[in-house]
């Protein structure tokens, strides 16, 4: 399977970038940068942040309210009530890279991260990931594991590498898939059928959830397949990266024997 290519340019960056100060953080995001976190002061009023706010509107950004003294803490320097994270990818949307893997004569093979917020399982996930020739990791704007130096580190800088698509609604996403021909595969414990039983040649996504509440009803209720890794021990759950890479060469066995 071929790697589907990051996008020419992606600059590559050892420390997340931060920009602080109203003005200067609309300019990022006017600028096309993309904002891996927004933190805003709580209380903030008068016409500059109603622009703003507006701004962060028109974007869909998402942003965290908090107190003075957080904002204090990351930066002594004036930030105004307002500072914005710079991510060190680019990221990208599923929709757009879809027709490009069907275009090369590729059966699409995803991953989706439902509430997986640990940066260093991210990192973990993504390299298996990457190593397995996945085609892209999908994850939801909130909710998420922040792309962060961590995170890259732990990947092995696989993050530069494989497409990660920060999608609005991964129910949304879900049935767009869905409807393009591609499989949701949900790992959880809540059903009796084992991933071996599942056929990964077609088009598909595993979908993998937060270790403590696993995926949410949402996407169960539309999936495919509900399927769980067989446990024989006394413990009876696996860290999420490793859950991921068990279900994903698990994946890739059955690729390489069709």
């Amino acid at each position: 399977m071929q790697q589907f290519q990051r996008r020419e340019g992606r600059e590559k960056r050892e420390t997340n970038q931060m920009v602080f100060g109203i003005r200067a953080v609309m300019e990022a995001i006017d600028s096309g940068k993309e904002i891996e976190s927004l933190f805003v002061q709580r209380g903030l009023s008068g016409p500059l942040f109603a622009e703003f706010k507006a701004m962060v509107k028109e974007y869909e950004l998402s942003f965290q309210q908090v107190p003075i003294e957080k904002l204090n803490r990351i930066t002594k320097k004036n930030h105004q009530g307002v500072i914005a994270v710079i991510s060190p990818i680019t990221y990208h949307n599923v929709e757009d890279i879809l027709p490009e893997i069907y275009e090369k004569g590729e059966t699409p093979l995803f991953i989706m991260l439902d509430g997986v917020t640990d940066v260093r399982n991210m990192g973990a996930i993504a390299r298996t990931a990457e190593c397995a020739g996945v085609h892209a990791i999908i994850v939801p704007k909130k909710g998420s594991a922040e792309i962060n130096p961590d995170a890259i580190k732990t990947s092995a800088g696989a993050l530069y590498k494989i497409p990660v698509c920060r999608q609005d609604s991964l129910s949304k996403t879900g049935k767009f898939l869905i409807e393009s021909g591609v499989q949701l595969v949900v790992s959880t414990e809540k059903t009796e059928e084992s991933i071996y039983s599942v056929d990964y040649t077609v088009p598909t996504c595993i979908i993998m959830g937060a270790e403590d509440v696993g995926v949410s009803d949402d996407l169960i209720r539309i999936s495919d397949k509900l399927a769980k890794i067989p446990m024989f021990g006394e413990i009876e759950s696996l860290n999420v990266s490793v859950s991921a890479g068990v279900v994903i060469y698990e994946a890739l066995r059955q690729r390489h024997k069709a």
